[in-house]
């Protein structure tokens, strides 16, 4: 899990799906390229699920080669997919640039030597300047491998137009949310809506709650193998978790679900609130979007800190990759805060540079304000640092989900695999 101190900065981004190829003829331009990379091509992996984002992908790629007169071809992948693909091409088949995740996630293949040093970049382009401390999220040992290309705030998502139909108040504490829980069940409606045939929203669903009840030092030492599963501090996070599950608060079914279509029960009315980031936009349509709201996760203990769940991507030069300075100069230019901006408005997503022109989404304004308010920030369970040990807790937490009368076995396994990775 990776873990990120504080993010005083704002706005946007997110996925998609699809391939795509941009190209264009050699065009004199004023972009300063050197020869080297002229003679050659930039590619790009990127894992998209946002049309609109890979439209304005597409459209940077062609500025840049009307431009610098360089064809950039963008390949696209599904994004779950590209979790995997990604250990294979970076070992062989490198792309010049690829999409990936910042902070532990990122170390991860740093110290495999699989990500380029991009220091000179951020010294000539003065990134920090902007970047502020998004740049520790790239940074690893004082040099930095990637450059953030925006953060996903988690929280309770819901529809303003639900709520009001059904008198429905969004919940602040633990007995406001188990007073809501038990007014959506009266109404014919699923307090919260979650799939979980993808891992992770389980896993996020317990980052918030640990989060709210043992305060980010301790999440950081469980996720980091310091602290054990058995621990008596975690007791109160899943007899909490375990109360609501007991009670039908969350989706039916829920491991035949992914979270696309989780999000659609909530565009559909079928489900009060979801706990998200705010991608899952992409299930209501253009006229029930202004109806989607936000809501921070609630407090369920008073005596700790306010700490957000806050996971940041990130786009990278592989170590193996055949152009680097072409790569380079392509960074550079999708890096420029116009270009920047029309790629992450789509998704709804917390710019990582400061010089930003404001969002035109109030989901993304919200997040930005709520983020100033942050005493640290947590990425979610998806991102660990040791891959064995967030495959074991991503199907444990799904599992206690689908069936919490097996908590003792689910923790007893789960601290049996921290013992093994972590070598203790």
């Amino acid at each position: 899990m990776t873990f990120l101190k504080q993010f005083p900065s704002t706005t946007r981004r997110r996925f998609l799906k699809g391939a795509g190829l941009v190209s264009a003829a050699a065009v004199s331009g004023s972009f300063p390229i050197p020869a080297i990379a002229q003679a050659q091509e930039v590619t790009m992996i990127s894992a998209e699920n946002n049309g609109a984002a890979l439209d304005a992908l597409k459209t940077i790629a062609a500025g840049f080669s009307k431009e610098a007169g360089v064809n950039v071809v963008i390949n696209n992948m599904d994004h779950e997919a590209h979790k995997t693909a990604i250990r294979n091409y970076l070992v062989a088949g490198a792309p010049d640039v690829c999409s990936w995740f910042s902070g532990n996630r990122m170390r991860a293949f740093v110290k495999r030597g699989l990500f380029d040093d991009i220091s000179d970049l951020f010294e000539k382009e003065k990134y920090k300047d902007v970047l502020g401390a998004t740049a520790g999220a790239v940074t690893e040992d004082g040099k930095q491998y990637g450059l953030p290309t925006g953060g996903t705030l988690w929280g309770m998502f819901y529809r303003k137009d639900v709520f009001e139909q059904h008198g429905l108040t969004v919940p602040k504490t633990a007995e406001e949310f188990m007073a809501y829980g038990d007014k959506c069940k009266a109404a014919g409606i699923t307090p919260v809506a979650i799939g979980t045939k993808e891992l992770w929203p389980a896993a996020g669903w317990f980052d918030q709650m640990n989060l709210r009840i043992n305060g980010l030092d301790k999440h950081m030492a469980l996720m980091n193998g310091e602290m054990s599963y058995l621990d008596p501090s975690l007791t109160a996070v899943f007899d909490q978790w375990e109360a609501m599950i007991s009670k039908g608060f969350f989706t039916e079914n829920h491991t035949s679900f992914g979270w696309q279509e989780a999000a659609a029960l909530l565009a559909q009315k079928k489900a009060g609130m979801m706990n998200l980031g705010a991608f899952l936009r992409s299930a209501f349509t253009a006229e029930d979007l202004p109806q989607l709201s936000y809501a921070t996760f609630p407090v369920l203990d008073a005596k700790v800190g306010h700490f957000e769940e806050f996971s940041v991507n990130s786009i990278h030069i592989p170590a193996k990759a055949k152009n680097k300075q072409g790569a380079r100069e392509f960074l550079a230019y999708f890096y420029k805060p116009e270009n920047l901006a029309a790629y992450l408005e789509p998704g709804g997503n917390v710019p990582p540079r400061h010089d930003l022109p404001p969002s035109k989404d109030p989901l993304v304004n919200v997040a930005v304000e709520t983020m100033k308010t942050v005493q640290g920030t947590s990425q979610y369970y998806d991102r660990d640092s040791d891959p064995d040990m967030a495959q074991a807790g991503l199907v444990g937490f799904q599992e206690f989900m689908a069936k919490p009368d097996r908590r003792k076995a689910i923790l007893t396994r789960l601290e049996g695999t921290r013992k093994r990775i972590y070598k203790i």
